[in-house]
């Protein structure tokens, strides 16, 4: 019953957030239509306001984006958008996020980058964070179970299908307007925020059940230093023998690791194929296109094992085996959401991730290490596409990158230690909740505003040509 309640939860999280995007691109037809305030003849015949509606969205020969690459020297902005950039790679390392819902609007409102510029910035950052975090997890266990503090076997199933989302988000960064990826992104947020917020009030009493029982039962035993053999709920603190540090060659699992690297390795070779091929030509969709085998394959191999029971995932404990099909189905669909609102809107496929480990049962230190860790791979990948496209300058990604990678490891080191402190794994779901609301905030605010400005200078606001950008 419990399987099937975490079932029926999943799918109607899928469900809503597909009709969230339907609502979405609704409103953008909608808004299309007033930006240009044309006269009434326009709407003589419902084939007219189409043809002219095709025509505001689509103009082959203009563009909406141009690079802004500011100069790179000491001033206020550098010094205030470190800062910054520092704080939100450390929270969003925590919470397993990335942090680049604050990455961007910091590069595009304090740095002075165009929207599409920061997107890709944010990407670069994101991956120095994430990896600096995957070195720092490397040497933890499972909270509560002996085994790595990185679910290797979730990592398997939502990685190659991340990845392929990746290449998908990408494109669609280059074709989408800044207003239909703010309209998204605010909607997408808004509800992942909320759900996560929720998920860590539901924690946060269960670790307080669990933290009266323990000082009841250790007043009824008369304990002199209150330690109380206890078993924790599977969410809740580390026991202090846990959270000691092990060798990273014993917390690898080599296996999932090559199959891991395999994907990245071929998804590189075709990103490097295809940017030496024309732009748009039928090789270079072949190339695309040859992505959905790799990624499909290896996610339907680790399937297979966990539906046949010849693999399980662990970090659950006994609820980690006896999967349905539509369940790994709907756990691999989210896999590819979250890899295209990750390249979609530069930031790490952590927001669509973190919130779906936790609904799945995965304790709140075993959800931000796995999603990291996935994030590490397809952030790559999405700074090799940007690089491709050239859509960044090299140096200042380098410099924003070494901030992120610092700061990343600063903030695991703390809150780690205030999870011990304080007993309370929730803190992490918080963080992450906080996080998502904050990047919804300042990121839906940086584009509605870049939004009334076009509007005012009546720039162009409808689709990009792919073709025009990739040569």
């Amino acid at each position: 019953m419990a399987q099937f309640g975490v079932k029926r939860s999943v799918l109607r999280s899928v469900l809503l957030n597909f009709l969230n995007f339907g609502i979405a691109f609704m409103l953008v037809s909608a808004e299309r239509s007033l930006k240009h305030g044309e006269t009434t003849k326009e709407s003589e015949t419902n084939n007219n306001y189409f043809l002219k509606a095709i025509n505001f969205l689509w103009k082959s020969d203009e563009s909406g984006y141009h690079h802004v690459w500011p100069e790179m020297e000491l001033n206020w902005q550098i010094v205030l958008g470190s800062v910054i950039g520092f704080f939100g790679a450390a929270f969003g390392s925590v919470g397993g996020v990335g942090g680049g819902g604050i990455f961007v609007p910091m590069l595009s409102l304090i740095i002075g980058f165009d929207p599409k510029s920061a997107t890709a910035i944010s990407k670069f950052m994101i991956m120095g964070g994430a990896a600096s975090t995957v070195y720092y997890n490397l040497k933890l266990r499972h909270p509560t179970l002996d085994m790595p503090i990185i679910d290797y076997d979730l990592a398997l199933l939502i990685q190659p299908m991340l990845m392929m989302g990746i290449s998908i988000g990408v494109v669609f960064n280059v074709i989408f307007a800044d207003w239909m990826v703010t309209v998204l992104l605010i909607i997408l947020f808004i509800g992942t925020s909320t759900k996560a917020f929720f998920k860590g009030v539901e924690t946060w009493k269960k670790e307080t059940i669990l933290k009266k029982e323990a000082a009841r039962l250790s007043a009824s035993n008369d304990s002199d230093n209150g330690d109380v053999d206890y078993k924790p709920l599977p969410s809740g603190p580390p026991k202090d023998n846990t959270d000691k540090g092990v060798s990273v060659w014993e917390n690898v699992c080599w296996k999932e690791l090559g199959l891991l690297c395999f994907v990245w390795v071929a998804f590189l070779v075709l990103q490097i194929a295809k940017n030496n091929t024309g732009t748009c030509s039928v090789l270079y969709w072949v190339l695309n296109l040859l992505q959905i085998p790799v990624s499909v394959g290896v996610s339907l191999y680790e399937a297979v094992s966990l539906y046949k029971g010849r693999r399980v995932i662990a970090s659950k404990g006994d609820q980690g085996t006896n999967f349905r099909v539509l369940q790994l189905v709907t756990y691999c669909a989210f896999g590819v959401l979250a890899g295209v609102v990750g390249g979609l809107l530069g930031l790490g496929g952590g927001f669509i991730m973190g919130p779906l480990f936790l609904e799945l049962g995965v304790p709140p230190q075993v959800s931000s290490a796995t999603a990291t860790f996935a994030m590490t791979f397809s952030s790559s990948m999405s700074v090799v596409e940007y690089y491709l496209l050239k859509r960044f300058p090299v140096p200042y990604a380098l410099y924003f990158t070494a901030v992120a990678t610092v700061a990343a490891l600063v903030g695991q080191h703390i809150v780690r230690r205030l999870i011990i402190l304080f007993g309370r794994a929730s803190l992490i779901i918080f963080i992450l909740a906080s996080t998502i609301f904050v990047s919804a905030v300042s990121l839906g605010g940086v584009g509605i505003s870049n939004m009334i400005g076009k509007i005012e200078r009546h720039e162009y606001m409808g689709f990009e040509n792919l073709c025009k950008y990739g040569s």
